[in-house]
């Protein structure tokens, strides 16, 4: 059983090395657009072979499509046009309903399992690929009740063997969540991160006192725009009523400030205090 990714960065990559030894593939097949990612996938051990698109799938019998989501679409009606009955694709992307709705009324449609891994970094590229960092984190399959159970059942071989725990949801609601936990995450640090570099023209400052909280806190800045901006601007209508009430919660902290109203200013914090709870 042969297995093909395409796009070799930091997720396509952590596949193709985690699941390099795991007995449930003879070869790995790699595809990417970029020549200097073939070389590294390769020299990094990522991939047993570089093959053109359209062979890497003919000679597959599981796909990982792991491009940035609005490329996933793109491409995924045309490899499900081209995939015989043994074969199946599966996505890693952040945006779910999207890719599924482009898909909904192909005739190959069950061939395909909409999938999310709970895990990524700000780095990017195969040289960011991790061998065991998929291990023990959670991912999404959303509407299984349209793939073919046996594409399905192939797809969890692969996540239980990383040890991932698996959550089924609605493509919709998933969207929804990962706004919240996720993409406004990544707005924040952003902003925050434009926020100093407008304001605090002495780089070198920002460096000599930066402390592991601002690190933290604007560690996602350094991700890929490539890879952020279509996941935005996709899951845009729900990251839009998350900022709403992100500035809403913001504007509290500013009139309290404003107010020097230390009372109130302590209830917000104490309010926020309550995420160890679920964060523990």
């Amino acid at each position: 059983m042969n297995l093909t990714i395409i796009g070799l960065g930091l997720i396509g990559g952590s596949f193709g090395l985690s699941l390099k030894d795991s007995g449930l593939f003879d070869t790995i097949i790699g595809v990417d657009n970029n020549v200097k990612h073939q070389k590294l996938a390769l020299e990094l051990n990522l991939i047993d072979e570089i093959l053109p698109l359209k062979k890497a799938i003919e000679q597959a019998d599981m796909i990982i499509l792991a491009t940035p989501v609005n490329a996933s679409e793109e491409l995924l009606p045309k490899i499900l046009t081209q995939l015989k009955p043994h074969q199946f694709i599966m996505d890693v992307g952040s945006i779910k309903s999207d890719i599924v709705k482009a898909v909904k009324t192909h005739p190959n449609r069950s061939k395909f399992i909409a999938t999310h891994p709970m895990w990524g970094t700000e780095f990017s590229g195969p040289t960011a690929a991790r061998k065991n960092e998929l291990k023990n984190r959670k991912t999404i399959i959303c509407n299984e009740q349209e793939s073919n159970l046996i594409g399905l059942e192939l797809v969890k071989k692969i996540y239980n063997y990383l040890n991932m725990e698996i959550i089924y949801m609605d493509a919709i609601e998933h969207d929804l969540h990962v706004a919240y936990i996720s993409h406004i995450s990544h707005i924040t640090s952003f902003a925050l991160a434009n926020t100093v570099l407008e304001k605090e023209k002495n780089v070198k400052t920002i460096f000599d006192l930066a402390s592991t909280g601002f690190e933290s806190t604007v560690r996602l800045a350094k991700s890929n725009p490539k890879t952020w901006t279509p996941i935005l601007i996709e899951n845009k209508k729900n990251i839009l009523v998350v900022l709403d009430e992100l500035l809403r919660q913001l504007n509290l902290y500013k009139k309290c400030l404003q107010n020097d109203s230390e009372v109130d200013l302590n209830h917000l914090i104490h309010e926020a205090n309550k995420i160890i709870k679920i964060l523990k």
